[in-house]
Order: structure tokens, then sequence, then C-alpha cells
């Protein structure tokens, strides 16, 4: 068979092959166009349903159209259709504001909630730490420098005077050494929580370590401020902020400590898989630590400035804790995974 003879033969088995199947495959490009301009919302019921037929009869044909050796345009087009029609029939079909709907709403509490023994370990970590240091601290304050750079606490150590200290604690200044020392702290917090989690798949490891370091930091920095009778005066300064911040931070070292254990102990799994989804899990519940390192940033940088009274300080670290455990703990109806 001539080379012309052939070609002539791939086109007349290209109109043929066209003539059976076209009209299906133009319903499917019509639907595609329709929802590519305004959305699943132009289509009724009956088109719903269909749509999925359609698609997989148009991928049929490109199974066919491939197998035969069909003219390449015809192929292409085919292969064109499948792929924009696959977006609509497997991926998602909400807009970018029910996405972000769907992660306030479910997948950040749900995350969350998935690790709730890697937290209560995170916790400890920070707390039993920072009451290690602190009575460390204070039955003997050469300790303190083991914890704390001398730069760091800008003269704000067991030998300073009581008049100094309390100043700091209410001093509106952002000059002030102490709201530095707060800028540096939130700076600090804010790169442990990311290395907490980022470190964790080093079997968590580096994660504790994190956590225990910035828990012998807090409970040094509180054991200079309770021997001189202002621990209330500093736990408010502290945590009107820091109930956020700190929540954060051990949310993070939970994420971290997630997918160390995951490829630790990966089950059934292998260990590519099991830290593959472990990561989906610690990722979601990072992006909203972000956030609460966020909020806790815009708590520190205004509302310990302007606020000065200790029992609205108070009120407000209580307020925050309370609103943090109750979106991600409270029982409530999340949406089947």
């Amino acid at each position: 068979m001539s080379q012309s003879q052939e070609n002539l033969s791939i086109d007349l088995r290209s109109l043929q092959f066209r003539r059976e199947r076209e009209k299906d495959w133009k319903l499917l490009q019509e639907l595609i166009e329709r929802v590519e301009k305004s959305g699943a919302k132009a289509l009724n019921d009956d088109e719903l349903i269909a749509l999925p037929v359609l698609y997989r009869t148009t991928l049929s044909s490109l199974s066919m159209a491939r197998a035969i050796s069909l003219d390449l345009d015809l192929v292409q087009y085919l292969e064109n259709l499948t792929t924009r029609a696959y977006f609509f029939v497997y991926g998602t079909r909400s807009s970018f504001m029910q996405r972000i709907s769907g992660f306030f709403s479910d997948d950040w509490p749900r995350a969350v909630q998935k690790l709730g023994a890697e937290t209560l370990v995170s916790f400890l970590a920070v707390f039993l730490s920072a009451v290690c240091a602190y009575v460390l601290v204070i039955n003997d304050p050469s300790w303190f420098s083991a914890f704390m750079a001398a730069d760091l606490s800008d003269g704000r150590n067991p030998e300073a005077s009581v008049e100094f200290l309390r100043e700091g604690l209410y001093s509106g200044s952002l000059r002030d050494g102490l709201s530095s020392f707060a800028t540096f702290l939130f700076t600090h917090n804010s790169r442990i929580a990311i290395l907490a989690f980022a470190l964790g798949f080093a079997f968590g490891l580096p994660t504790l370590f994190l956590l225990v370091t910035n828990g012998f930091m807090l409970g040094a920095f509180i054991a200079v401020y309770v021997p001189n009778g202002l621990g209330f005066e500093m736990g408010g300064w502290l945590f009107i902020h820091g109930s956020t911040e700190l929540f954060a931070i051990i949310l993070a070292g939970a994420a971290g400590f997630h997918i160390g254990w995951k490829i630790a102990f990966p089950e059934d799994l292998s260990r590519l898989q099991a830290a593959t989804e472990a990561g989906r899990t610690a990722a979601t519940v990072v992006i909203g630590v972000v956030i609460m390192l966020f909020i806790a940033g815009l708590i520190e940088g205004f509302g310990r400035q302007l606020i000065k009274i200790d029992l609205i300080r108070y009120i407000i670290a209580i307020l925050m804790l309370a609103m943090w455990l109750a979106y991600f703990y409270l029982p409530r109806k999340l949406e089947p995974e």
C-alpha cells in the first residue's frame, strides 16, 4: 500500500470514528464550557448526572483513537477535552471562599484533634522544662545565664531591682528594653514553631530539643520576677498574648512529633507513605499555627502596650485560651472525611 493510500485509509477511519461518537464529544464540550464559564450551577440535575458518563465515553474514545493510530489532531482534541472534564468530575468544585470556610470550620480543628497525644507530649515538654528552669534559678540565680543570654535579658536578671523590673511591665514605649525583649520573644517563638514542625522528620528529637529549650527560657524569665513580688504582674504581661503564642508553639511541636512518630512507627505503611499521610495532617495544623502567631503578634504589639491593668490582661489571656480550647476540642459535627 502506497503512502497516499495509507493516509487515505487513516482519514476514512477517522471520519467514520468521528461520525459514530462526535455527538457525545460535542455535548461534553458544551457542558464543560458552561461549567468553566459559570460554575456547576449552570447545569441542571440531568446534565450533572450525564457529565461523568460522557467523560468516561470520551475517555474510551481517546483510548481507541490511540490504539488504532488515528490522526494526531483528533487524539489531541480528545486529550484536551478529557483533561478539562477530569478536573470537574474528580477535582474540587468549591469556590475559594468555600475552601477557606472549610479550612476553619472543619479541616483545621479536625487535624488538631487527630494530634491529641502529640499535643499532650508537646505541652509537657514545655511545661516541665519551664518548671525545671524556674526551680533551678530560684534556688541558684547563677543558673539564669545558662538559660538566657545576657544580651537578651537586657539587664532583667536576678540582680535587677524591683523598680527596674516593674517599670518595664507597664512602659508603653516601643524603645523600652522589655518591649524589645518581647519582640525578640515573638520572633524567637515563631521560628521555634516552624522549626519544631519542619524538623519532626528526624523522629521528633529536634522538635523535643526546641520545645525544652523554649521552656527553659520561659521558666528562667519567670524566676526573675517572682522573688521580687512581681509574679502576678509579669504573668499578665506575658500571657495576654502568650496564651495564644505558646499554644501555637505546642501545636507546632505536636505536628513535628506526629511526623516523627509516623516515620518511626509506620505500622502497615512504608515509611514514605506514613510520612506523606502524616505530613498532610501536620501541614494543616501548621497553617493554622501561622494564623495563631499572627493574632498573638497583634495582641503583643497593641494590646499589651495599651492595656496596663493586670486584671484586664489576665481576662484577655483567659478568654483567648478558652476560645482556642473550645474551637479545637468542643464536640461538634464535622464533615465526613
